[in-house]
């Protein structure tokens, strides 16, 4: 009884779940190994297996099997459980004296050294079974043992509810990849990559097609990695992504193009950003964003994992200025309300001064968010960090209003309203008892933005106190649409910017105006949003040259010689085309409710952008730096820089 029930608590720690995940790990690791409905993998084929750990059943009675795994953990001589990449089963050592080397083999083995053992399937005596655990009705009795690998003293446990800092498990990260939830998350990453592969090449006749690593500088965007060559002064540049690659395919007649495309971005790591990730980029010939935004759809849902709710298309669609206004963000989450509402009207005759004079200027609003429940839930710190959050980085002042059991409205703000200002707030935001309402009077742009910062903290804070406002295992997409074309640039407002990249198609509606009031065209730009996160971007491309070159030189400023290839073919008949890439790491993250990308990446770089198991970034000698004309600038303690080399020929690296 004693074994069947420690068995049955190690299932239930390996099923907890790891940050978002709601899914027991051994259910949905079964689920993902279901490659296909019509075939079964052939897990143990060459090899020098029968089975795997996972996959024993009563069915099994009185065969003899072959396993081969790591020792998971070992209880008085008696017993281990073997654990592979498919599950655990439990095996009995055997305490005859005839078997006294096999024996000594199982029971010496430190936890997680790799054995081979074979033996008979065999039931476990009544009342021992555990229900819980796929295998937990059957246990191996042991003829032969086989030490394949010893393992000396492990830096940490491998089970999934052991803590574990992340930067260990990154410098272990070979040891990592051990545990049920990694393995379950790559496992889920390849799955629905092959479930993408079969649904744009077989079902929609893309071509899947590599494009080059080594590269040029390309104008705007994101900093870029330099790779010097043995030419004198000359420098590649790894591609932030594939994108007049892409373009140039359609131009040579590809017609439909896809990869998944490593790209880098040479930026710090973020829990959903590191240096080199991995998109799923496609571009079509001939296509309009509604033909794009179809296709994704079905992509995501006839590769969408089967242990999750399935996926609703079509996804709902907003503008930016509909996402700004209502969200305050061009990423909402819409799981949960407590939208963004404009409250203008309310105080257009109010005796309070500051409220006028902000109403008097050209782009001045007041604007309002509900708290459901705010004044149950948050306490009086809650909301001087709310206050202070605003006043630090926005230099606004957040005017909280709070409605009690009783109906009495309380804050210093609110003895200054009168009472009919009072009875339309509450009818226009929809105010009930206990609510807390935080109004912010100001510039549009501004305010909408800051109540978009405030409404996640507010929910973050509600979860925190119990409330539920985001399902984690509802998945909520949304297309936001009709982007502006251009930004000004911050440390110029002078200047334009690309708000996507600089071969977006302005909206036809609003070509008139790129000569006029750039500033106010819309550019062909989609952005997918899923649970409050940008997981995908695209855009009909600029296919006239002419127009293109106009963007480039004449709006942004650009060196047209750097882009000279791109403008050259668009010349030579590159028909009408589109595209989008779906960062296929945070879409992964957030399928899998892991905290950061690096759990759905097997090799992943540390915050910092460092690989803390290699030590990469390393030095490199002298010597090797030569051929390549370059040398190295140390700082010193005055700020100067001092050379360690000082070829013929160098530049600054």
């Amino acid at each position: 009884m004693y074994l069947g029930s420690w068995l049955s608590r190690l299932c239930k720690s390996l099923s907890r779940p790891i940050g978002k995940t709601t899914q027991p790990i051994w259910s949905s690791l079964s689920r993902s190994l279901a490659l296909s409905s019509q075939r079964i993998p052939e897990f143990s084929s060459f090899v020098a297996r029968t089975n795997t750990c996972g996959e024993l059943r009563s069915s099994h009675l009185g065969q003899e099997v072959t396993l081969c795994g790591w020792i998971q953990y070992r209880r008085q001589n008696t017993f281990l459980v073997l654990r592979d990449c498919h599950g655990l089963v439990q095996i009995i050592i055997p305490q005859d004296e005839s078997a006294a080397s096999v024996k000594k083999i199982l029971c010496e083995a430190p936890v997680e050294s790799v054995v081979k053992v074979s033996g008979t399937v065999i039931s476990r005596p009544p009342g021992q079974e555990n229900p819980k655990m796929p295998t937990g009705e059957i246990e191996i009795k042991v003829k032969t043992a086989e030490l394949l690998n010893a393992c000396k003293k492990l830096p940490f446990e491998i089970k999934d509810f052991v803590k574990k800092t992340e930067a260990l498990r990154l410098q272990y990260r070979y040891l990592d990849l051990r545990s049920f939830q990694m393995q379950y998350n790559l496992r889920l990453r390849s799955q629905m990559v092959m479930k993408m592969r079969e649904y744009l090449c077989n079902l929609h006749g893309f071509v899947d097609v590599e494009t080059p690593t080594l590269f040029k500088r390309t104008p705007g965007g994101a900093k870029e990695f330099l790779v010097p060559s043995r030419e004198p002064g000359k420098f590649y540049s790894l591609p932030q992504s594939p994108q007049q690659f892409k373009q140039l395919l359609m131009v040579g007649g590809l017609d439909r193009y896809f990869q998944v495309a490593r790209c880098y971005r040479d930026e710090g790591s973020r829990p959903d950003r590191q240096p080199e990730f991995t998109q799923i980029d496609i571009e079509m010939s001939f296509v309009d964003q509604t033909g794009i935004q179809r296709l994704i759809e079905g992509l995501l849902q006839y590769s969408w994992p089967d242990d999750k709710d399935p996926v609703a298309i079509p996804f709902p669609s907003m503008t930016f200025a509909e996402a700004l206004a209502t969200y305050g963000t061009d990423k909402p989450d819409i799981r949960f309300g407590m939208k963004i509402v404009d409250i203008s009207d309310v105080f257009r005759n109010t005796e309070i001064r500051f409220l006028r004079d902000v109403l008097a200027k050209p782009q001045g609003a007041i604007k309002a968010i509900c708290v459901p429940e705010g004044a149950k839930y948050l306490r009086r710190q809650d909301v001087e960090y709310i206050r202070e959050f605003a006043a630090h980085h926005y230099s606004q002042e957040v005017l909280p209003i709070f409605l009690n059991a009783k109906k009495n409205w309380s804050s210093p703000f609110a003895k200054f309203l009168m009472e009919g200002e009072r009875l339309e707030l509450t009818r226009l935001m929809g105010i009930r008892e206990e609510d807390m309402v935080l109004i912010i009077a100001g510039e549009h742009e501004k305010a909408c933005s800051l109540l978009g910062k405030l409404r996640l903290q507010c929910a973050d804070l509600l979860e925190m106190r119990g409330v539920v406002l985001r399902d984690p295992a509802l998945f909520s997409f949304l297309w936001v649409v009709d982007f502006p074309l251009f930004l000004t640039k911050e440390e110029c407002p002078t200047e334009l910017e690309s708000a996507h990249h600089p071969f977006t198609a302005p909206h036809p509606s609003d070509i008139h105006l790129l000569h006029t009031e750039p500033e106010k065209v819309r550019g062909q730009h989609y952005d997918l949003v899923l649970n409050g996160n940008e997981v995908g971007g695209g855009s009909v491309r600029i296919h006239d040259a002419q127009l293109q070159r106009y963007i480039l030189a004449t709006l942004l400023k650009e060196d047209v010689k750097l882009l000279s290839h791109l403008l050259q073919a668009l010349d030579y008949g590159a028909p009408p085309h589109g595209g989008i890439a779906l960062g296929l790491d945070r879409l992964l993250c957030l399928i899998t409710g892991a905290p950061s990308i690096r759990d759905v990446i097997a090799f992943p770089k540390s915050y910092r952008g460092h690989d803390l198991m290699s030590n990469a970034p390393d030095s490199v000698p002298l010597e090797e730096l030569k051929p390549y004309h370059i040398q190295v600038s140390w700082p010193t303690d005055s700020g100067e820089e001092t050379s360690s080399a000082t070829p013929s020929k160098n530049l600054s690296s």
